[in-house]
């Protein structure tokens, strides 16, 4: 079909979607190809263009003074057919070329819309590219159609596989959908998908593909039943299938015969909106599915331009060998006498002219659900907005060389290339148009599903648009509630290769398998994972462990010897026991000061012993409670001056029995001299501060610290006091062992001293329960762990004052209180006398 212009578009369209090939010999006519099957919808999209022009022509502020033509042609097809017609539209129709000194004129054509296949527009475009020539395309999505290196001259306004690919990707994500199947069709279509479908669900993760298989051509029963045992088996639930419609159809039939059901179908852009497929015996199997469709869109005034077809009307520059002609004899079932040469059509009645095209119900005036025509529309336009800012061009402020401008009697095709890279406008339906460096529009797709209904209709309804804007990225909306789900549940099917890993888990990969396939394996202790399908589980900082989940990390409990637990409450009883046990000898001492038995052996000695035996029990309460720096420093150095306090006085006690028992003897009176109240002051004040410069020293070159303690266990922290230097410690309790162990040989050896000095044996036996205490001490304290060691040491201390206590000042205070007749200078010494 032809319509004469100043400048002419040319148009490539599937009017007929097959063609027969004469069977070559010596004698056949070259030529003798012929296309069969006329296809309303592919006549629809080529009228689509002519009405567009028309409209365009009609526009006054668009292309002022001058009218648009075209040229279109039928593919049939088939690559031959359609590559032979584009070097037409670059060549000319002309059978003659008369050459002139000088090229002058607009080219045969100064742009081309189509072809619709990808592999069409690929060996098209490797030719025309070299000239130049602008093809934009409204329906080859092939994403290899967006190198700019093989092909300058392509442009699209139909999104490419690439962000189909994506658009994909987003709905198996948002549904969870993590295992898949994938079918392509054996072509450049398929093959380019199928590659670029791979690399970007490997990009995107959390998803993989269960099989792919390739589509064969025409009859091939057993490759299909092959492929359709493996969709079977697999445990994939979702068949994402980017082909034809011939190999849905042929696909179909061998599901419908192996009974396939159950399965989720995603449909590419190639059959979402397949009529052929949406029968009652198909919609079983395929209703449900989720298809990404072309963009609908509204074209105003197209169906009456439709309305107004008929043959007279463009017989006039066709010479008789219009595709209107074809419609007609289709549509009406009727022939023109003569037929058209070089068309197979089907006799029946004579075609009168007078048939009226408005009682009939054809597809090729439905235009409910323009999207090939509204990409078709946008081509259109694109070429005429791009002409138009090429003749508003001002002289001397051009793009080209000398700031020159492009004018009709001069054009070159890669001058009107050059606008239409920049083109920029916004169709009647709302929708910007525009392309990027790659010569791709702004995408944008509709997300359909294919609902069969109640009374055994279908119905494909619009459920959500996935886009790409220039400010939000890509975009996906879905409107959940008019999804129809072909399954029993009436929800969304499950298919994933592994359940997803709750928190506290992580995945470990199976195998030989892909990386959606994995098991599921519980976190360690202290680590956790709070995500759905963690790859790894995060370690807990040092102070948390985690929960017996293992989704969230928890305070590690703490220990130490607390006053809450019955075991502190135990010792600190028992501290305060012995204090106030000591508080009541005191006072009962100080109330009987002045009988015998206080006043024996140096009364005031036995009031510094008890004023220590009290600081020993108290110091007991150091060990207790959370430990503290203070505490820490305070606790061994007031354990060891105390002790060394009780046992210096213990000492010299032992000193002055011995020294009493000596100066007893004839010539032993010098001996007391040595031993007086002032001597007795002045040793323990010595001894004691022996052990107070050890501590100073201690503190101040290694001082004891509290320290967190996460050795022993994995979930506690253990708050314990570290003695700093090891050496200060052992010196300390070195001191106190020297001196005990001096008082208790001194009083083991006067044990036998006459009865009026028999202070000896109290000491001798608390002494020995006091070395004994310490020694059993040691290898406790070095295998208790935590607060069991703090425990231990308590307990050294409590026992071992304790003995001192009951050893010392028991019998005393049994007298006292119980046998106030034996409290006498008299019995004491005569009990002595009687014995010598």
């Amino acid at each position: 079909m032809h319509k004469p212009g100043d400048v002419i578009l040319g148009g490539l369209f599937e009017v007929h979607y097959t063609s027969v090939f004469p069977e070559l010999t010596f004698t056949s006519e070259p030529n003798m190809l012929s296309c069969q099957g006329f296809d309303p919808p592919g006549f629809r999209h080529a009228m689509t263009m002519a009405f567009a022009i028309d409209e365009i022509n009609k526009n006054a502020n668009l292309l002022p003074n001058v009218t648009l033509g075209y040229s279109l042609y039928d593919n049939c097809a088939t690559l031959v057919i359609g590559f032979s017609a584009a070097l037409s539209l670059v060549s000319g129709r002309e059978e003659k070329f008369l050459l002139h000194e000088n090229c002058l004129g607009t080219p045969p054509v100064v742009g081309i819309v189509g072809d619709s296949f990808s592999t069409f527009s690929i060996a098209t475009s490797d030719v025309i590219g070299l000239f130049k020539m602008p093809i934009v395309s409204y329906f080859a999505t092939c994403s290899c159609l967006s190198d700019r290196h093989k092909f300058p001259s392509f442009f699209r306004t139909i999104p490419s596989d690439a962000f189909q690919v994506h658009a994909m990707i987003r709905i198996l994500k948002h549904f969870g959908w993590t295992w898949a199947g994938l079918l392509v069709s054996d072509d450049d279509y398929g093959v380019h998908v199928a590659r670029s479908f791979r690399q970007a669900l490997a990009q995107s993760g959390g998803s993989c593909l269960a099989y792919s298989e390739i589509l064969p051509w025409g009859e091939n029963s057993a490759e299909l039943r092959r492929i359709v045992e493996v969709m079977k088996k697999s445990t994939a639930r979702v068949v994402i299938v980017f082909a034809h419609q011939i190999h849905m159809i042929q696909l179909m039939e061998e599901v419908i015969k192996q009974n396939v059901t159950g399965l989720q179908w995603m449909a590419s852009e190639a059959w979402t909106t397949a009529a052929v497929l949406q029968t009652t015996r198909h919609m079983p199997y395929l209703s449900g599915t989720l298809g990404i469709a072309i963009r609908r869109g509204e074209i105003p005034g197209l169906r009456d331009f439709l309305m107004k077809m008929h043959p007279d009307i463009y017989d006039r520059n066709n010479n008789g060998n219009s595709m209107v002609r074809q419609f007609w004899e289709y549509t009406f079932q009727c022939r023109f006498s003569p037929p058209p040469s070089g068309w197979l059509q089907g006799g029946g009645a004579l075609c009168t002219g007078q048939e009226e095209l408005a009682n009939m119900e054809t597809e090729f005036l439905d235009v409910s659900n323009l999207r090939p025509e509204y990409n078709i529309y946008k081509a259109v336009y694109a070429l005429a907005y791009a002409l138009d800012d090429m003749l508003r061009c001002a002289p001397g402020r051009g793009p080209f060389s000398g700031n020159s401008c492009a004018t009709l009697q001069k054009l070159e095709p890669w001058q009107l290339m050059h606008y239409l890279e920049k083109v920029h406008f916004t169709t009647p339906f709302g929708d910007e148009v525009s392309f990027d460096e790659n010569g791709d529009a702004l995408p944008i797709y509709d997300i359909m599903n294919w609902q069969w209904l109640p009374d055994g209709s279908t119905k494909v309804q619009n459920v959500g648009v996935v886009k790409k804007t220039a400010l939000k990225g890509e975009e996906l909306r879905l409107d959940e509630d008019k999804i129809f789900w072909n399954s029993d549940s009436k929800q969304p099917v499950q298919s994933v290769c592994s359940v997803s890993c709750p928190p506290g888990t992580r995945m470990a990969r199976k195998n030989g398998q892909p990386a959606c396939c994995f098991d599921c394996v519980r976190c360690s202790e202290r680590k956790f994972s709070n995500e759905t399908d963690s790859l790894e589980c995060t370690s807990c900082p040092e102070d948390f462990w985690s929960s017996p989940q293992r989704d969230r990390c928890v305070p590690k409990k703490t220990e130490f010897l607390s006053y809450h637990e019955p075991l502190g409450i135990c010792l600190t009883t028992a501290s305060l026991l012995g204090t106030f046990i000591c508080a009541v000898v005191l006072g009962i001492f100080t109330h009987y000061r002045s009988t015998p038995i206080v006043r024996a052996n140096n009364s005031e000695l036995s009031f510094l012993l008890l004023v220590s035996l009290k600081l020993c029990f108290l110091c007991s309460l150091l060990f207790i409670g959370r430990p503290r720096l203070w505490t820490c420093q305070l606790r061994h150095a007031a354990f060891g001056i105390s002790f060394v306090l009780c046992v210096s006085c213990i000492l010299v006690k032992t000193m002055v029995v011995v020294a009493v028992f000596k100066a007893s003897k004839p010539g032993g009176g010098t001996n007391l001299k040595w031993f007086g109240s002032v001597q007795q002051r002045g040793t323990v004040l010595v001894l004691t501060s022996i052990q107070a410069a050890i501590c100073t020293a201690w503190l101040i070159s290694s001082s004891p610290v509290p320290y967190k303690n996460t050795q022993y266990y994995n979930d506690k922290i253990v708050f314990e006091c570290v003695v700093g230097s090891t050496i200060g410690f052992a010196v300390l309790l070195g001191y106190i062992g020297v001196l005990a162990i001096l008082s208790f040989l001194l009083a083991f050896l006067a044990r036998n001293l006459p009865d009026n000095f028999n202070e000896a044996k109290l000491i001798t036996f608390s002494m020995l329960i006091f070395c004994a205490v310490w020694v059993a001490f040691v290898p406790a304290y070095v295998n208790s762990p935590g607060k069991y060691a703090d425990a231990v040491e308590v307990f050294a201390i409590l026992a071992s004052s304790f003995g001192l206590l009951v050893a010392l000042f028991g019998p005393k205070c049994y007298i006292i209180l119980l046998k106030p007749e034996r409290n006498t200078k008299k019995e004491i010494i005569g009990r002595g006398t009687a014995k010598s």
